[in-house]
């Protein structure tokens, strides 16, 4: 094979960021935006010594499976990775995803992946969105970074966000652009405002601006034209002087309404916060939760622990029927709006600790122990307290099946065996995928 030379190739499978796989020589040939069962010609852009990268050239027999994308921008923000395959397909490669990466490197033979959980709409279901904001030129540009670099790709409605983004992003623009407001330019860590973060509920708004500063020239102007918008509760500036990657500090100020949402899932109101973790995706969260409290199936005898608790949304739901629920989170205002929830919905038999999960004694013995931690995994450290505690039960929910593989290894190595695993499709169009596993001693 040599570099800058093109090929035809055809697709075999699907990587895990959801580009085609193809060989030439053996060896394997990387192609974003390909699909299984394509012929395409193809640029080789990089060569290793196991591995090519190639650049779709373009498509000499189009794929069964392959689509048209409904985004203009997809390709170049990166996000929707899978836009160009079929949704049905979609979910069987999330399904052959989850099973791979347990055989591979879980080392867990046969394993039974039932089939992804889909959606019946799976657009505009993301209930959070967080836009960068540049200058270019004399306008202002708000969406996405260009993959693999900060440059912002500039939307006017995303597919897969809140169908209300779009008139809060349109009105956003505006009042920057017609104000000569400044923006933050990451170089030179000068100029105002840096992010727009909205987050959404059936039935409620709440924006916030990302500012270099303490206020935003103008505020009120831009505080009419949004409450225009009859959903927004709460309109919020969180004040991040810091450089760096990080988006959101923990100081806010309300500059209008109130700086939470509220939703309902499976039946119980939950109060959600700026800074807390919740799911994106309200649907399929209640298709999750209730594929939990599926396979805890308790009886009201038992003791749970909810690591990584968040809100405490899993918690809350399997309160009803279990004898006491432990969860544990390490931020602040998300065991604020957890202890909150539980008081909303008149739930006594539940506690919330502020900490890291990683930090537990475990000196309490448990009958049935859930993970929902991020993406990075547990911690080695806490899945040997997990395992010494001894429960007989466990519920991993995770959305990275690699870190998921890792640690279900690690587990299943101390005397535990897996009884299901169930992926759900919290993330359409994408290439990740959500899986809960059920494991028992």
């Amino acid at each position: 094979m040599v570099k800058n030379q093109e090929y035809e190739i055809e697709i075999l499978d699907i990587d895990k960021s959801g580009g085609g796989i193809g060989r030439v020589d053996n060896m394997a040939v990387f192609i974003p935006n390909a699909v299984t069962e394509d012929i395409v010609n193809t640029k080789i852009i990089k060569l290793a010594k196991n591995y090519a990268i190639g650049k779709l050239i373009n498509i000499v027999k189009p794929s069964q499976y392959r689509i048209e994308g409904k985004c203009n921008s997809a390709d170049k923000c990166g996000g929707c990775s899978v836009q160009h395959i079929d949704y049905d397909f979609q979910l069987k490669y999330k399904q052959k995803q989850v099973k791979d990466c347990l055989e591979r490197i879980g080392k867990i033979q046969n394993v039974n992946v039932q089939p992804t959980v889909g959606m019946d709409n799976p657009l505009h279901y993301r209930n959070k969105a967080q836009y960068p904001i540049r200058k270019v030129g004399d306008k202002c540009h708000i969406g996405f970074y260009a993959l693999k670099t900060h440059n912002v790709v500039n939307i006017n409605q995303c597919l897969i966000d809140d169908v209300r983004n779009a008139q809060i992003i349109n009105i956003v623009r505006n009042f920057l652009e017609s104000k000569n407001i400044s923006i933050y330019n990451e170089e030179t860590h000068k100029g105002l405002i840096r992010h727009l973060v909205i987050r959404t509920s059936r039935k409620e708004i709440l924006v916030c601006l990302v500012i270099n500063g303490k206020t935003i020239p103008y505020i009120e102007d831009l505080i009419q034209n949004l409450k225009k918008v009859s959903d927004i509760v709460g309109i919020v500036l969180n004040h991040n002087k810091e450089k760096g990657n990080v988006i959101l500090s923990e100081k806010n100020t309300i500059a209008y309404g109130r700086d939470y949402i509220t939703e309902t899932i499976c039946g119980l109101k939950f109060k959600i916060s700026l800074l807390s973790f919740f799911q994106v995706n309200i649907i399929q969260t209640e298709a999750l939760y209730s594929i939990v409290k599926d396979l805890a199936d308790l009886k009201g005898t038992e003791n749970v622990l909810d690591a990584y608790c968040g809100i405490g949304t899993i918690a809350l739901c399997l309160a009803d029927k279990a004898k006491k629920v432990v969860g544990v989170e390490i931020v602040k205002q998300a065991v604020i709006n957890a202890k909150e929830n539980a008081k909303i919905n008149s739930i006594d038999n539940v506690q919330f600790v502020l900490g890291k999960a990683e930090d537990l004694l475990l000196d309490e013995k448990y009958d049935l122990i859930v993970l929902d931690p991020p993406r990075k995994g547990c911690d080695l450290e806490f899945l040997n307290k997990i395992t010494n505690n001894a429960p007989p039960k466990i519920i991993y929910v995770s959305c990275d099946p690699a870190t998921l593989a890792r640690d279900v290894k690690f587990i299943s190595e101390k005397g535990y065996k897996v009884n299901s695993v169930q992926p759900v499709d919290m993330f359409p169009y994408t290439s990740h995928v959500e899986t809960v596993v059920l494991m028992s001693k």
